[in-house]
């Protein structure tokens, strides 16, 4: 009876994190593999920003898609507001950044190489209105990821990942975030199935309110050793047109063959 009630009390003081509870609370003291984790996680360094530069995909090393850098318009990670703090980890991700501050980041935007469709009209001018709406949804129904590489010291890199898991349960209700001046409002934040590359995976669907139209936005988190890789996904054609999409598997694939 005793051993039961010492468990118990201490899910309660933990909350939902009831497994490591069992795991490594109520015992008086770490297990000597715990100790050893601990001990040795620190003297892991993160990658400078040059050896992410050589990780992160290039231009030709993903079929059917081209990649760029993000250029001066890249998002700033001082620049992201968000309504609830709890919800900064997702407004990061939701704003094609890693979701926690790193010692080195980069970040690429990996689109969908479509081609243009094809008809008799020699401009969206020459068609018929139904035609007109119908050629522009299929001109922009492709995807379009923004790749974050960030890198952590120790067990930062966990820790982003656990405070993205968080996230997600202390939001699921949504939130408003995004880049000053241009906040996104999210009505839902559901967890989905992740990819299971690397270490470990969170991924996550957004639905996000805009002037009344509700829409998916989607993204991932992988953990490969101390490195995240970040992938949000927009499909404006998709979404125009009410059809699922999501982060696509060719691109995180392809990605983590340069981080394994």
């Amino acid at each position: 009876m005793k051993r039961s009630s010492g468990v118990r009390i201490c899910a309660l003081a933990v909350g939902g994190t009831l497994s490591l509870a069992l795991v490594t609370g109520c015992s008086g003291g770490s297990s000597e593999e715990e100790s050893a984790r601990k001990s040795t996680a620190p003297s892991v360094r993160a990658l400078s920003a040059t050896q992410l530069k050589q990780r992160i995909l290039a231009q030709g090393e993903v079929d059917g898609y081209k990649v760029n850098a993000v250029g001066d318009g890249a998002p700033v990670k001082s620049k992201v507001r968000t309504s609830d703090e709890k919800c900064r980890p997702l407004a990061y991700v939701l704003t094609g950044l890693a979701p926690a501050d790193a010692p080195a980041e980069i970040g690429r935007t990996v689109r969908e190489d479509k081609k243009d469709p094809t008809d008799d009209a020699t401009s969206l001018d020459d068609l018929a209105d139904g035609k007109f709406e119908s050629a522009l949804k299929d001109s922009l129904n492709l995807d379009v990821t923004s790749l974050d590489l960030s890198s952590y010291d120790g067990r930062g890199a966990e820790d982003a990942m656990k405070a993205v898991s968080t996230a997600l349960k202390d939001c699921a209700a949504g939130f408003t975030g995004g880049t000053s001046g241009d906040e996104q409002k999210i009505t839902k934040v559901t967890a989905v199935k992740p990819s299971g590359a690397g270490d470990e995976s969170v991924a996550f669907t957004a639905i996000t309110d805009m002037d009344g139209d509700k829409a998916p936005l989607h993204a991932e988190v992988v953990r490969h050793g101390n490195t995240l890789a970040t992938y949000f996904t927009m499909n404006i054609g998709a979404m125009m047109a009410g059809k699922t999409y999501t982060v696509p598997q060719t691109v995180i694939k392809a990605q983590s063959a340069k981080l394994n």
